[in-house]
């Protein structure tokens, strides 16, 4: 059980979905979370979902909580620091969920004393089912770092890395569930062209990926092991992945990487 208050400045879904994952997770109780958002449907939706008390007064959680959540879109990000500005003091933690807003942005905002974190998770918090990462800024120390990774870990997983590798981690994990959505897409039209009904070629799809990924996370084994295990010789599978590769399948899912990668990298420079 963590001993801290935690508040989010916005409740939309992934702030709702942080909130459930730490109640579910039994890291807090409901009454150590707070939220506020101007949107009154959206201080509804996170109290029914998670429990948790809400306001539409940002700075009654940044003066009745530990931990400081910025769960706002990125536009929205520059008036709230300016609203914050002053109210946080050395005694609190800042964890930024924003995507693409820098740290050097918010601790220009609120001082260099600030400890604060980013993060960037992904939808499938929404599931239970996230990969996340962040690191560390300001006066940050290890063991925020540990706070910070026990309360992203309620979501899913949770790595720390260097900020500069956050916009690697965008165009992974974080635009990476979009790529899987076309892959299980393309994997139901297959099997539709097959004379599958669409449903059943789509939820076979789905938990074919599924399993696939729970392979390698519980094996440890490298994805080409586990694919050369599939693979038996003069196969159904090995055409099908010669068929991949003229497609040039592993090559456009790099360059997906790359391509969103960069993208982050150009946004944030113009945050």
């Amino acid at each position: 059980m963590l001993n801290a208050r935690i508040g989010f400045i916005g409740a939309g879904q992934m702030a709702t979905a942080l909130g459930q994952g730490l109640v579910k997770a039994g890291l807090v109780d409901k009454e150590q979370l707070l939220a506020s958002d101007p949107a009154e449907g959206a201080r509804e939706r996170f109290s029914r979902t998670v429990g948790a008390k809400t306001t539409p007064d940002n700075l009654e959680v940044v003066d009745g909580t530990d931990v400081v959540v910025l769960a706002v879109k990125p536009q929205q990000m520059r008036e709230v620091l300016a609203q914050v500005r002053g109210r946080i003091g050395p005694g609190r933690l800042v964890l930024s969920i924003a995507a693409g807003v820098r740290s050097a942005t918010i601790a220009e905002s609120l001082g260099a004393a600030t400890r604060l974190a980013r993060a960037m998770p992904n939808t499938p918090c929404l599931v239970g089912r996230g990969a996340c990462a962040y690191c560390l800024a300001g006066t940050a120390t290890a063991a925020d770092g540990e706070l910070v990774g026990q309360i992203l870990g309620a979501m899913g997983v949770a790595f720390q890395v260097e900020e500069k590798l956050m916009d690697a981690v965008t165009g992974l994990s974080g635009s990476g569930p979009a790529f899987g959505y076309v892959m299980i897409e393309a994997l139901s039209d297959g099997g539709v062209r097959m004379g599958l009904p669409r449903q059943v070629a789509t939820t076979l799809a789905a938990q074919t990926l599924l399993g696939a990924a729970a392979m390698v996370l519980s094996t440890g084994e490298h994805p080409a092991v586990l694919k050369d295990r599939v693979a038996s010789p003069g196969g159904t599978t090995i055409a099908g992945l010669q068929a991949m590769e003229s497609g040039g399948v592993r090559a456009a899912l790099i360059a997906a990487v790359e391509a969103a990668t960069r993208r982050s990298a150009e946004l944030a420079a113009g945050s």
